[in-house]
C-alpha cells in the first residue's frame, strides 16, 4: 500500500490533470452518499465530529475520506483543529491501495472544482481576481485560477490583514501578481472567489458589475453565507450538486428562506455543465455564480489520479 504525505499528494495532483479527472467524474458519475457525521465528546470543547465521506465506482475503486474535527485542539499550540486522511481501495477485492493526505487532497480538489466551473461560467479573458480569505483553500484557489486564466492582478482580502499580506507575499514570491487589499471591494474584478467562514454577507448584489463571475466556496453549512440574497437573485446560479446545494449551501438556503429565490432559480450543477446539458455562460454581460459545498466523488477522482500518476 502506498502512503502519500502532503508534498507527494500535491505533486500527484497537478491542476490541468486534476480538472480533467473531476470533469470525467462529473460526466461519468459514481456512487457517493451524503457524508456521515458522528458527534465526538471533547474534554475541553462542547463537541467534536467524525466525518466519513465514501464514494465508489463498481469494480474499479472505492474510497473514503476520514475527517476528525476537534475544536479543543485550538488550545494546543501547533495542533490543528481538522485532521483527515483518504483511503483508496480496489473496488472488486477491497484491497487497500493508498492512503493520502486528506487535507491536501481536499484543498486541491476544492480549488480545481471551482476553476472547472469557471471554465464554463467566467469570461475566458478574465484577468482580475478578487480573493476573499487567506487560508489553505484560498492559497490553492489563487494557484488554480492563475494556471487556468490569464490573470494579471490577484487582490487578496481577509478579516485578518496580516494573513492576507502573508499569503500575498507567498504567492508573489512564486511569481503570481498578488497583493493584499484593505477592503473586499468587488469593483474591477472579473472573478471573485470567496473561501471564508463568514456568517454575514461579504458580497452584495448591488455592487457587482455586469459580466462578473462569483465563486462561493466557504459557506458549507446552512447558517453560513458569503453573499446577500440580492446577489443570488441577480445571478445565474450553479452548484456542484443540487442535493448538496439545496441542503447545505448557506447562500442558497438563506436566499430561499428569505423569499428571494426558489429552488427553480438554480440553472444547473456541475453534472449538467460537464455533460453538456447546460452551456454555461450565455452572454458577456451575464453575472454568474457557482456555489460549492463539496462532493465525495471529487475526492475519489483526485485519489484515483494520484494513485495512477507515475
Amino acid at each position: 500500500m502506498r502512503l502519500m504525505d502532503r508534498d507527494e499528494t500535491a505533486a500527484r495532483l497537478p491542476w490541468p490533470a486534476l480538472r480533467a479527472a473531476l470533469q470525467a467524474m462529473f460526466r461519468d458519475g459514481c456512487d457517493a452518499p451524503l457524508r456521515h457525521r458522528h458527534p465526538l465528546p471533547q474534554k475541553e470543547a462542547a463537541e467534536g465530529s467524525l466525518l466519513l465521506m465514501p464514494a465508489w465506482q463498481a469494480h474499479r475503486y472505492t474510497g473514503v475520506k476520514i475527517v476528525h474535527v476537534n475544536p479543543a485542539n485550538a488550545k494546543a499550540p501547533g495542533l490543528q483543529a481538522v485532521h483527515s486522511v483518504y483511503l483508496l481501495s480496489h473496488g472488486e477485492s477491497g484491497q487497500p491501495l493508498a492512503i493520502l493526505d486528506g487535507g491536501t487532497l481536499t484543498d486541491r480538489r476544492t480549488a480545481a472544482a471551482s476553476v472547472l466551473a469557471a471554465g464554463y461560467l467566467a469570461r475566458p479573458e478574465s484577468r482580475r481576481l478578487l480573493l476573499l480569505g487567506s487560508g489553505k483553500v484560498a492559497h490553492a484557489l489563487a494557484e488554480a485560477y492563475a494556471e487556468r486564466f490569464p490573470l494579471d492582478d490577484i487582490r487578496i482580502w481577509s478579516r485578518r490583514g496580516e494573513s492576507a499580506a502573508k499569503l500575498a507575499a507567498t504567492l508573489a514570491a512564486a511569481g503570481l501578481p498578488a497583493r493584499a487589499v484593505a477592503e473586499p471591494d468587488p469593483a474591477g474584478a472579473d472573478i471573485i472567489s470567496a473561501a471564508t467562514l463568514s456568517t454575514t454577507p461579504l458580497l452584495r448584489g448591488a455592487d457587482l458589475a455586469p459580466g462578473t463571475h462569483v465563486d462561493l466556496v466557504g459557506a458549507f453549512r446552512p447558517e453560513m453565507r458569503e453573499s446577500d440574497s440580492a446577489l443570488v437573485a441577480r445571478a445565474s446560479v450553479f452548484v456542484d450538486t443540487r442535493a448538496g446545494g439545496l441542503a447545505e449551501a448557506g447562500d442558497i438556503v438563506q436566499a430561499i428562506a428569505e423569499g428571494a429565490i426558489t429552488a427553480g432559480h438554480l440553472q444547473g450543477d456541475l453534472f449538467d455543465l460537464c455533460r453538456g446539458a447546460h452551456p454555461g455562460r450565455r452572454t458577456a454581460e451575464e453575472i454568474t455564480l457557482f456555489k460549492s459545498v463539496g462532493w465525495a466523488g471529487e475526492d475519489l477522482a483526485a485519489a484515483i489520479l494520484a494513485y495512477q500518476s507515475n
